[in-house]
Formats: C-alpha cells, structure tokens, sequence
C-alpha cells in the first residue's frame, strides 16, 4: 500500500503542475546527433523554450548514458550558472566508435524545473591513430593519373549474426563515393573535402546498420582525383598531395551478442579502371561513358575475377581527422525557366538563377551519342552564350550514351557554377523535363533572413545570400566558375561578418581556420588562399592575411564561442609577429600588398580622380586592426600579460600611422574614400580630429555624386562609418543609389548574385575584361552586415558575445517604411518587425530565452511609447534607462512585445 501511495505521489505533480519550460534543440559541437565525433571533450548546447518573460536559467543538470540509458557514464550534478551554449564534457574518457547518449534539464528564475529533454546522441569517431586498423589502398593501375579514369573499389564480406550497429570510416586521396550494396552511403558530395592534405585530412563516419544484410554485403568505392591532385590556380599545378588515388576504409560492427568485427581496406580488395568516368577534373568538367557501365559492380552476385587486386600503402595516419563542419550536399533544384535557340544557333538553357552544382540530365538515344554540356553566368549584349570570363576552365560535361532506354547522367568529382547551359548532340528536342539544375553547398542550416519595402533591396539580400551558397562549398570559394575557385583569405575576412547571419557558419570556418593556421608559415605569414596551392611565398598581404584575426574575432561575436580564439590563438599571434617584424619603428611599408582591390577607377580619369590608396597606408590600418583584435581575444581568454603588450604595441603602431600618413590637421596622404573609411573604422586618428575626417569622407562621396569608389577592402565598413558618425543619410543614399558604381547597379542589370567587379557588365550589356570578371563573388555582399545591423538593428554586445546580451537599435532612412529581420542564434529566435504607417511607428520584437536585450525605440520619452497597447511605464518586465539623442533605451529580456509610438519626422 506504501508503494502504491509513493507512486502517486511522484506522478501526480508530472499531470497537474506542467513545466514552464522546456529544453530543446539538443547540440553537441553545435552538430545535431553527430556522428564520427573524434573531439575528446565535446560540448553540449541547448536551448530554453518558454513563452513566459525575463526567463533566464539558474542551473542546469547533464546526464550521460549508454543506449540503454541505465548506465551513467557522467552526471554533471546541479550546476548554478546560466550557461546553456558549449559546455564541456567533464567525465571519465570517452571511447572510440561507442555511442553516448544525454540529456539536459534546467531550473530558471521563476522558480521553475524543466522536465529532462528529449535524449540526444554523438558517436565518437576515432579518437587516437591506432584506432585505425585498415590499410591504404591503390590501384596500381598505368592508367592512375590525373588525367585517367575514375577508379572503382569493391569488397565483398559476409554477415552471419544479427548485427546492433555497423559504422564506417572512410577517408580518401582524391575524391570519394561509397556505396552498400548498391546503395549510396550518406547524402554528402565531394568527399572528405578540402582541406591542406597532407596536414589536415578530413574522414567521414556513416551509420550503416540500416544497409546491412545477413549474409554477402558488398562496398563499393568509386574514387576520382578532386582537390587532390586536380590542376588548381594556373601553369598547369597539378598533383600538388599526390600523384595516386587511395582509400582507406574500416567498418566497425558489433553483434547482439557483444561480439565485435572490422572490415577493412587492404589486400583483399579488388579495383579497376575500366569504370565509366572517363575523366573528371574540377575546372575542366567529365566525361562519362555509359557504355562501360559495369552492372552490378557495387552489389552481391558479381563476378570479379577479372579486377586487379590493390596494392597497401604506408602512408601515415597522424593527418587524419574526424569531420564536424556540414558536408556538401545537394540542396534545391531548378527547371529551366525557358529553353531557346541563341542568334548563333546554339541551343541554350536559362535556369533563371546563377548557381553552383551540376545539370541532371534525362535522355533516350542511341549508343555511342554524345552530349556535350557547357555552363556560363551570362549572355553576351546579342543573347549568345558567353565563357570567356572561364579562362581556362573548359567546365563542359560530356555524355556518352549506352543506347538502352531512358539513361540518368549526372557528375560525381566535379562542379560548375552557371546559370545557362549550351547543349550539343541532345538526342531529338530538349524539353524542361530532359534536366534539372541541383545546387551544392556545404549544408549550413539557414539562420538568418531579412527583408524591407524596397524590393531592390530584397534582390540584393537574394543575390548576397545566393553568392554565399555558391562559394561556401567546403571551403570559402572565391568563386565558382573559372580555373581559379580558391579559399582567398581576402574575400572570406571582409564577407564573414554577413555570412555569420545568413548561415550558421560556425562549424564551416571553424575547421577552415585550422586549415589557415596549419598553412601559415613558421615565421607566422598567412597564404593568399588556403588551403594554399600557390607556394611558400604567395602570402602576407595587408586585409588578406588579416583573416587570421578577423574571421576568429567575429566568430566569437556570432555565436559566442570562445573556443575559436583558443584554437587560433596563436596564429594570431603569429601573424601579427609577422607584422611588427617586417615593421621599422612600428611602420609597416614593406612587401607586396593587394590593397583596396577592384576599387573605382573613372572611365575618363582627366582629373586623376581615381580612388588610389596608398596601399602601405591600408596595411598599417589592418596592422593596428589585427594587433586590436589580438588585445580583444587576450582579454577574452583572460591572458591579461599579452593585453598589456599588444595594447603598448597598439600604440606604436597608430603614433607611426599619424606620423606617416596625416598632417597636423588630420588630412590624410590619400583623400580616397577607403583611406578615411579604414582610418575612422580601425580609429587610427586622435578623437578630435576624427569629425572632421568624417566629414571629409562625407565631402569625397558627394564629389562623386553619392557613388562609392571603395574596393574589396573599404567597402565592408563604407555604410558602417558613415552611421557611426551621424551620416545615416549619405549610407542610405550609398545604398540605394541605381547607377554604377552601386551595389544596386548589378541588381538593375538582371545579377541573381554579388559581381566580383562594380560595372562587370557595362550599361550597354558588354563585359569588362574577361581575365577577372566572375558574376559569383561575394566579397561586396558584405553590406549585408550593414543592412542587418543598421536598417533592422539586430546586434550583440561585445561583452554578450553571441547575442547572450542582445542590442536592438535601427536606423531609419531610405524611404523605407517597414523591414524585418529574423536571427535562430545560439539561444532560439531573436526577430526584429518594424514599420511605419499613417505616422505611426510600430515595433515587434521576440527575444529569446536565457538572454537580455537593450531596445532602442525612436522616441524622445517614454510618455510617447506603448507596449502592447499600454502605457511602458505599467510593463514591469521593461526597465526604461532613459534617452539617448532620438532613441529612448529600455532592457528588457526573453519574450514577445509590441511597441508603439508617433513616428520622427
């Protein structure tokens, strides 16, 4: 009777009382269920969902199981802090391949315990080198080289008990597809990515219970050359990893009964040459001959007697490391938006977008037809079809037919960047239901979204967000589409800022900055590209090898984790070392520097107007910047040593700037836009003088009738300067101005994406110089920062990095009379909707749990401003902190509010 009683009792509060709180969206290493995790302490995320305001956590408990969930592997006990992002595992060492499953509950400061969460799962990966038993594979084949054939893997093994988990590992030299039993493994392409091989080489893990069988299973591999040894850059640099492709392979199975097995690579395995891709290579397209289809090649019941046996190789293991960014996968899909005959004849297909992936083709004929498909970003001024910006590249894809039915082609080791297709040999008419265009990016999840009343604006965010999907393919593209498409580190640093809002980029350019780190030389200097194919020497340009402060610094104010200024610390260091090295007396004039790449120069330059700057006087401005930075992250990390020295170095190096390169008056060497934006950006000038530096930049914009001149490296901080010292009026005007050079230009001209060059195609639809003029390059998309930050406020606080402390503070301007924004940080929705109607100024605001926010509101008194209805003075859960200039300031946290008020004229 006691036990029944006591069961009553403990159930009873589960039914009548409900939790106020919930925990969901369980992450560990910011991945959802990861698996092949080979980090040794993962972290755990979370996030609060509650409808209730001023909700903040007070403690939370973790807990550790086996499957089972019996077994504790580790409790975190009750833990009094309002840390809910990136909590380290703090129990006994984890095991290789082993499963581990957690949960999370939380109390909060309304007196409230969540129930536990829902469980969530990571696989470990292989976490110390000798958990690799498998073997390196090759071919052996004469016809293994970078121009030869795509090499195909089989292994043929039995299952004789009833299996509980199967998983494999599995990296490659070259480029990857595996299969079981006929089926393909996983949903990623262009595998195990990009990385500096033979320092860094990426392998994936895959569960494959699901494709298991009793008895036979086959695995097949199909491995082509990719990144690793594919011609990349220019003069024919190829083989740059390695002059053979190889694989190396485990699956890891227990049984039920608690036996264990590994299938591996070595020996036993079988290979050929004699597959259907005939050649595959990234700039320059493949070919695929569906007549040497070999059915059944990958599946049980095949003979193959007649395949080579593989050679093992020694290679070592020590590179190898577990995956925790996205993949590449394949994302959404277009139909043609119309299919014509160009004035030279030339059958052409328009997707309507420029986009990056590959063309799926569906096509009877006879054996032995061929279709060559070609790809391009635009139509020449007379519609037909235009690759000269290519250089090199031939990007063409060529089919040739088995003759046996409806065939399916589609790439493997390759990809394109395009909107417009040219056809050749189609087999009868091509009709939309012949080919469909399918985009590939690493599979980012979509966190950002913005939109106001100007629908150019819109076009321009699509366009900004479209140039990020395209070159965010495993590493930061510089571009798609011509015989270059390398992580330039110039164009990353200026776009990350606004790639950070779009997409959850945190696992993407964490694993690119250790690649930037292990390319960086002993003597800290950063490549122009990385990984860097270019040579030793190819690097330490000013605004370039800055990513290696930069891209860290806003990472951590993205999404609040200061792990990525741990991990990259020292290269920050190291760069800035590089720097002071290279300096005398602190100045910085020495080296090759980009500068302001790409900036404005006129036409008709009589009046040597040309937007020039002094490129050493950019390099000391990005030398203060880093050595900034590099103060930030000491005193994050608390390394209070290293704050005061780099802040003495700080300085130095402004004193030598002012020394060089402004007057007593605060004139600068260089009146260029750029010159004053990075000088009033980096605060390389005394405070007085600084208004008038402004107003001088203010002066230039207006000499060029409201057009910007500004580069690669000026252009991301332009709109930002010019708020920051009052001049809303002249971004807006920046921002919306239709004629060249604009970011609005391009989109009157038709782009669906960021043009590497302000005036690509000219007025009259001819192109600039085809040697540098891709219609995919994001780096100019870096207004969006501006644009998120300004016309919709959403912002975070340096010291609540990751939106933990949340700034909400619009600028009105540009005729607009609404715009909304909408952010899924670390912590849930932060979302911003403001709009003005019959001189009414209405804000709708969501904040979401386990944070703060301050609200600026356009208004001069709290008197003028209601919430939801009534007077802000009633809504307890709002602290008014006063006025500051035309904004009213409240804190406010977690919830939803309305505000209201007469709007400024």
């Amino acid at each position: 009777m006691k036990k029944i009683f006591f069961l009553l009792i403990i159930s009873f509060p589960a039914i009548a009382v409900p939790a106020q709180v919930s925990v969901k969206n369980l992450r560990l290493e910011n991945r959802i269920n990861p698996v092949g995790m080979d980090v040794p302490t993962p972290r755990f995320s979370w996030q609060l969902i509650s409808g209730k305001r001023n909700l903040m956590q007070t403690a939370y408990e973790i807990r550790v199981t086996d499957k089972s969930g019996k077994s504790i592997v580790w409790n975190s006990g009750k833990q009094i802090t309002d840390q809910s992002l990136y909590v380290p595992y703090s129990g006994g060492p984890l095991q290789s391949a082993t499963t581990y499953y957690w949960q999370v509950r939380i109390w909060d400061n309304q007196g409230n315990t969540s129930g536990w969460s829902d469980r969530a799962f990571w696989q470990t990966g292989l976490l110390v080198t000798n958990d690799w038993k498998a073997k390196w594979i090759e071919s052996g084949s004469p016809a293994d080289s970078v121009n030869g054939p795509a090499l195909l893997f089989r292994k043929s093994f039995l299952i004789k008990k009833k299996i509980i988990s199967a998983t494999v590992f599995v990296t490659a030299h070259g480029m990857y597809e595996a299969s079981l039993n006929g089926k393909k493994i996983g949903d990623a392409f262009l595998t195990p990515g990009w990385t500096s091989y033979n320092k860094r080489l990426q392998y994936q893990a895959y569960d494959i219970t699901d494709l298991m069988a009793m008895g036979e299973n086959v695995i097949g591999m199909n491995v082509g050359s990719g990144w690793y040894r594919t011609p990349l850059a220019w003069n024919d640099n190829k083989n740059l990893y390695g002059k053979k492709l190889g694989l190396l392979l485990q699956v890891n199975i227990i049984y039920s009964d608690g036996s264990r097995e590994t299938v591996l690579s070595d020996n036993s395995w079988k290979t050929t040459d004699r597959g259907p891709i005939r050649f595959s290579e990234i700039y320059n397209g493949e070919i695929l001959d569906a007549r040497q289809e070999i059915p059944g090649w990958n599946k049980t019941g095949f003979d193959d007697q007649s395949w080579q046996q593989v050679i093992e190789k020694d290679y070592i293991k020590s590179n190898l490391i577990g995956t925790y960014n996205e993949p590449v996968v394949k994302h959404e899909s277009f139909h043609p938006l119309r299919i014509f005959t160009s004035p030279k004849g030339e059958q052409i297909v328009d997707f309507g977008q420029n986009l990056v992936g590959w063309a799926q083709f569906r096509v009877q004929g006879k054996a032995g037809d061929r279709i060559i498909v070609e790809h391009a970003e635009v139509l020449d001024k007379n519609g037909n079809f235009y690759t000269e910006n290519l250089r090199a590249a031939k990007a063409t894809d060529t089919y040739i037919l088995q003759g046996k039915g409806e065939e399916f082609f589609e790439p493997h080791f390759t990809f394109h960047g395009f909107r417009y297709l040219r056809v050749q040999g189609f087999p009868g008419e091509i009709k939309p239901e012949n080919i469909t265009a399918v985009t590939l990016y690493s599979n980012m999840h979509p966190s950002g979204h913005f939109t106001c009343s100007n629908p150019m604006l819109n076009q321009l965010q699509h366009n900004i967000q479209w140039g990020q999907k395209g070159n965010f393919l495993d590493v930061p593209t510089d571009c798609p589409q011509r015989d270059e498409r390398l992580g330039w580190t110039g164009d990353a640093q200026a776009f990350s800022r606004t790639a950070c809002f779009n997409m959850d980029v945190h696992n993407f350019f964490s694993k690119w900055m250790k690649d930037v780190a292990a390319d960086q030389s002993e003597d800290g200097r950063v490549p122009f590209v990385v990984p860097n194919v270019l040579g030793p020497m190819a690097g330490g340009s000013a605004g370039w090898a800055d990513v290696s402060t930069i891209i860290p610094w806003n990472i951590w104010l993205a999404f609040g984790d200061r792990k990525i200024l741990e991990d990259q610390y020292q290269s920050m260091k190291g760069w800035v070392g590089f720097m002071q090295k290279h300096s005398t007396d602190y100045l910085w004039n020495t080296g090759f520097h980009f500068g302001d790449w790409l900036f404005y120069r006129p036409a008709d330059d009589n009046d040597g107007r040309s937007a020039v700057t002094d490129k050493y006087l950019i390099a000391q401005c990005f030398f203060a910047h880093s050595v900034q930075l590099l103060v930030n992250a000491a005193k994050v990390l608390g390394k209070q040593d290293d704050v005061q020295k780099y802040s003495d170095l700080l300085d130095k190096v402004k004193d030598a700037f002012m020394k060089e390169y402004m007057t007593s008056s605060g004139r600068l060497v260089s009146g260029t836009q750029t010159a004053y934006v990075l000088a009033l950006q980096f605060d390389m000038l005394p405070d007085s003088l600084r208004p008038q530096a402004a107003k001088r930049l203010v002066n230039n914009i207006q000499d060029y009738d409201n057009h910007l001149t500004t580069g690669f490296l000026g252009t991301p901080y332009l709109c930002e300067v010019l708020t920051r010292y009052g001049y809303d009026t002249v971004a807006y005007k920046l921002l919306l101005q239709e004629s060249y050079p604009s970011w609005l230009y391009p989109v009157k001209m038709g782009a669906t994406t960021i043009w590497e060059r302000w005036d690509g195609q000219k007025p009259d639809s001819s192109f600039q110089t085809p040697g540098m003029n891709s219609f995919n390059h994001y780096a100019y998309g870096a207004i969006g920062d501006w644009m998120y930050r300004n016309i919709t406020g959403l912002d975070t606080y340096d010291e609540g990095a990751g939106y933990k402390k949340i700034r909400i503070r619009l600028h009105k301007g540009g005729n607009l009379n609404y715009a909304s924004a909408e952010l899924e940080t670390g912590y849930g929705k932060l979302s911003v909707y403001w709009k003005i109607d019959n001189g009414k100024f209405t804000m709708d605001v969501e904040i979401p749990v386990n944070t703060t926010a301050a609200i600026f509101i356009p208004a001069t008194t709290a008197a003028s401003v209601s919430e939801n209805g009534k007077p802000l003075s009633d809504e307890k859960e709002i602290v008014i902190k006063g006025s500051q200039g035309h904004f009213l300031e409240i804190q406010t946290g977690s919830g939803s509010y309305h505000f209201s008020a007469e709007a400024a004229k």
